[in-house]
């Protein structure tokens, strides 16, 4: 079981960004988007509790991975505000992330595969290339790359 912050040093931003490798701007824009929070001190200089290091870091690595903001503060909004996240806490977002994940590792693998054979050569040959879309066919499809993207699922 975790212990509870409340004994522990709250960290400065510079300890933060420090021990975690963002930038101290990065963490102000964390905090102004409401992905991480801090408290003011009397003289008014932010201090972080010691899971924020948790936060930017999980912040960080799924930013790293390509995952929009707006998904990874959805994520941890579900975490408590109030208190350090238990193990179960982090455990039910993972569990919550896993199709997202599956989905991302699939087009990922896809797209490794199709490219296969224009990275191997570099001519980006019309006749074999996965991408060519003669006459625009596709467009019909919507935008983006159709070829490379998920099969759309059904709407809800």
């Amino acid at each position: 079981m975790e212990k509870p912050d409340s004994g522990h040093k709250e960290l400065t931003p510079g300890e933060l960004s420090e021990r975690t490798g963002a930038a101290v701007s990065a963490l102000h824009f964390y905090e102004k988007e409401g992905l991480i929070s801090s408290r003011r001190t009397g003289g008014n200089q932010r201090r972080y509790r010691r899971d924020m290091l948790r936060r930017v870091s999980f912040i960080r690595v799924s930013q790293q991975l390509g995952i929009p903001l707006r998904d990874i503060k959805a994520a941890l909004d579900t975490l408590p505000q109030d208190k350090a996240p238990t193990k179960a806490d982090w455990k039910r977002l993972s569990a919550g992330w896993r199709e997202q994940l599956d989905a991302r590792i699939d087009q990922l693998q896809r797209l490794r595969d199709d490219l296969t054979g224009c990275i191997g050569c570099g001519c980006l040959s019309l006749r074999s290339c996965k991408l060519y879309n003669p006459s625009d066919i596709l467009g019909d499809a919507g935008p983006g790359p159709r070829r490379l993207l998920p099969p759309a699922r059904p709407a809800d």
